[in-house]
């Protein structure tokens, strides 16, 4: 039984990788507002955060060396072969960890985002995940953008042609074969002097979301409003 779990799970994997290559070979990515390059001349480092919807689509455009939050869950480990694939650095891990409670590894692996990202290379962090509420960013990305020195990058990608899981909870989506993948990025964030992680953590999820309303509104339109979140 093991080794037939083991057999699905590399199929699986490797079926995955095979799906993302192809549309990493078919898709055409179009930038907007993209700041990376004056970022890159000015020395500064910096982190994307996406929403866990967009995890797809937004890797099939990462660069290649961007590292990756994944579980250590069977599930993340589903995954790992398609990152490694298109030149992501998988870091396992999950961020529903919490202090003293680090079954599933996210302090560690965040502390080695933080590690990655000091010697040079982006991260990128699905901010919502795993679980959601969705559009709610947690505050993992504020933490790894302060103890890195890193700006963050809030980036929203919306492919002309795609597939919507409308039952998961995040309303994953999948683009399709030969769609264009139009990234819209936001101004990028950092900790003002003196600003907590919470703070930060807010004006990162206000962000995300008026980048989602301006160019997605459709989709945003799913995400819970935060004045009734904030008062559950």
């Amino acid at each position: 039984m093991k080794r037939t779990a083991r057999f699905q799970t590399w199929f699986i994997s490797w079926s995955a990788a095979l799906a993302i290559s192809i549309l990493r070979w078919t898709c055409r990515i179009k930038l907007h507002n993209d700041p990376r390059e004056r970022l890159r001349r000015e020395g500064r480092s910096y982190v994307y955060s996406i929403l866990h919807a967009h995890q797809v689509a937004a890797t099939i455009g990462a660069e290649p060396g961007t590292g990756a939050m994944v579980s250590r869950s069977a599930d993340g480990q589903i995954i790992v072969p398609a990152l490694k694939v298109i030149g992501c650095i998988p870091v396992r891990g999950s961020s529903r960890s919490k202090p003293g409670n680090d079954s599933k590894g996210g302090l560690p692996a965040l502390d080695a985002l933080v590690e990655h990202v000091q010697g040079g290379r982006p991260a990128i962090l699905a901010v919502d995940g795993p679980r959601g509420p969705r559009s709610h960013v947690h505050k993992g990305i504020s933490l790894l953008a302060r103890e890195s020195g890193a700006v963050v990058l809030n980036v929203v990608a919306v492919p002309t042609r795609r597939w919507t899981l409308h039952k998961a909870w995040d309303r994953m989506q999948i683009p399709k074969p030969f769609a264009t993948i139009h990234a819209y990025f936001s101004t990028p964030l950092e900790p003002r002097d003196g600003e907590g992680l919470e703070s930060f953590r807010q004006r990162i999820e206000a962000s995300l979301r008026d980048l989602e309303h301006q160019h997605d509104p459709a989709e945003a339109g799913h995400s819970r409003p935060l004045a009734a979140r904030d008062a559950a």
